[in-house]
C-alpha cells in the first residue's frame, strides 16, 4: 500500500512539472512581445563604439544592413531581444564583448485591424499582442441592434510571424480562389461562447465585418405587419408570426402565403403553407430565409355566414331604431 501511495506521489509531481512546464512555455511565446517586420525601423548603440551605431529599417525581406557586416541579417519576427542578441554576435567579431542596446523607433509592419459592419463603434485598432476576435469585438463595444448571425473576416495579407501551417493554408486558399483575398464566416453565437474554432486569431490588416440581419417582411392580417430580422440563428414561420403578435381573427391560416425569392434572381417561388398543421404539430413548422414576404389573407365566408352577419346587423339597426324612437314607460 505504501509503495503504491509512493508511485502514485511521483506521478503526480511529474504532472505538475510538466504543467508547469507548459504554462512556463507559453508565457515564455507571449513574453517576447512585439516581433519585427518589413517598414519597422530600429536604432542600435554600442557603448563607448560610436563608429558602430546605426539606424536601419526592415527592407522588404525581412533583413536589414548594419555597418561592417559582410552580409544583411534576418530582423523578420524577431524581438527587441532577439535581434539586440543577433547584432551583439556580428560585432563580437570586431570588439570584445561589445555591449549593444537596440529598440525599435517605428512600427510599421504591421496595418491596423478594421472592425465595421454591426459594431457599436466600427474603429482601426493596432495590435500590439496577440488578439482573438471575441476579444475585439466587446473592444469594440460590441455587436449593434441590428446585428444578423455571422460574422466575416478578409484576411488581406498572409499572417506575419504566425504558425506555418496557417501561413500555408492561406497561400493555399488565395490561389484556390484564383488571387482573390480570402474570407471566412463565424457564427456570433459561436464566437460569444468563446470556442477556439469559432473565436480565431485576428492579424494585423485583418478586416472584420459583422453581419446584418436579413428581415422578412410580413404583411396582412396579422397585429403588426412589419419586417422581422433574422438574428442569432435560423427563423421559423411560428416565431416570425409572434414576434408581430400573430394572426388576426380573420386570417386564412389554412393557405398563408411565402413568397421567396430564387437564386440569382429578382424573381420569387411561391410556397402555399397550412398553418393551422403547424399550430397542431401535425406539420413540420418553415424556416424563413431572408427576405421571404409572407402574406397572410383574410378569409373568405361562406354565403351560411355572410346571411347571418346581414341577419344580425339587420336585428341590431331595428334594435337600435326602437330605442331611439318608442318613449319609455314604468310599470308598477
Amino acid at each position: 500500500m505504501r509503495r503504491f501511495a509512493f508511485l502514485f506521489l511521483i506521478l503526480a509531481f511529474c504532472l505538475i512539472q510538466s504543467v508547469f512546464a507548459q504554462q512556463n512555455g507559453a508565457a515564455a511565446i507571449n513574453s517576447r512581445g512585439y516581433l519585427l517586420g518589413p517598414g519597422d525601423k530600429i536604432s542600435t548603440k554600442v557603448l563607448g563604439e560610436p563608429n558602430f551605431d546605426f539606424d536601419a529599417a526592415v527592407d522588404e525581406n525581412g533583413n536589414i544592413e548594419i555597418p561592417y557586416a559582410d552580409k544583411p541579417i534576418s530582423a523578420m519576427c524577431k524581438s527587441e531581444r532577439e535581434l539586440r542578441a543577433d547584432v551583439a554576435k556580428v560585432y563580437s567579431k570586431y570588439l570584445v564583448s561589445p555591449q549593444v542596446s537596440l529598440r525599435i523607433t517605428e512600427r510599421n509592419s504591421r496595418p491596423p485591424v478594421s472592425m465595421g459592419g454591426e459594431i457599436r463603434q466600427p474603429a482601426l485598432i493596432e495590435l500590439k499582442r496577440e488578439t482573438r476576435l471575441l476579444e475585439l469585438i466587446y473592444f469594440s463595444g460590441g455587436v449593434s441592434p441590428d446585428a444578423g448571425s455571422m460574422v466575416q473576416i478578409f484576411r488581406s495579407n498572409p499572417p506575419m510571424c504566425g504558425d506555418k501551417n496557417e501561413i500555408e493554408q492561406y497561400n493555399a486558399e488565395k490561389e484556390a480562389n484564383k488571387g482573390e483575398v480570402p474570407s471566412r464566416m463565424y457564427s456570433l453565437t459561436d464566437v460569444k461562447q468563446g470556442n477556439d474554432e469559432a473565436n480565431p486569431i485576428i492579424y494585423p490588416g485583418d478586416i472584420v465585418i459583422v453581419q446584418k440581419a436579413n428581415p422578412v417582411y410580413i404583411i396582412g392580417q396579422v397585429a403588426s405587419p412589419q419586417g422581422v430580422l433574422i438574428k442569432d440563428g435560423p427563423l421559423s414561420l411560428t416565431e416570425a408570426l409572434a414576434k408581430v403578435g400573430g394572426v388576426s381573427p380573420e386570417a386564412k391560416t389554412k393557405e398563408i402565403i411565402i413568397k421567396r425569392l430564387k437564386p440569382n434572381s429578382m424573381e420569387r417561388d411561391t410556397i402555399t403553407v397550412n398553418y393551422e398543421l403547424i399550430a397542431k404539430n401535425q406539420q413540420k413548422d418553415i424556416m424563413l430565409e431572408p427576405y421571404d414576404i409572407i402574406q397572410v389573407d383574410k378569409t373568405k365566408k361562406s354565403v351560411a355566414q355572410t346571411i347571418l352577419d346581414i341577419a344580425i346587423g339587420s336585428g341590431r339597426t331595428v334594435i337600435s331604431g326602437l330605442s331611439g324612437s318608442v318613449s319609455q314607460r314604468v310599470l308598477y
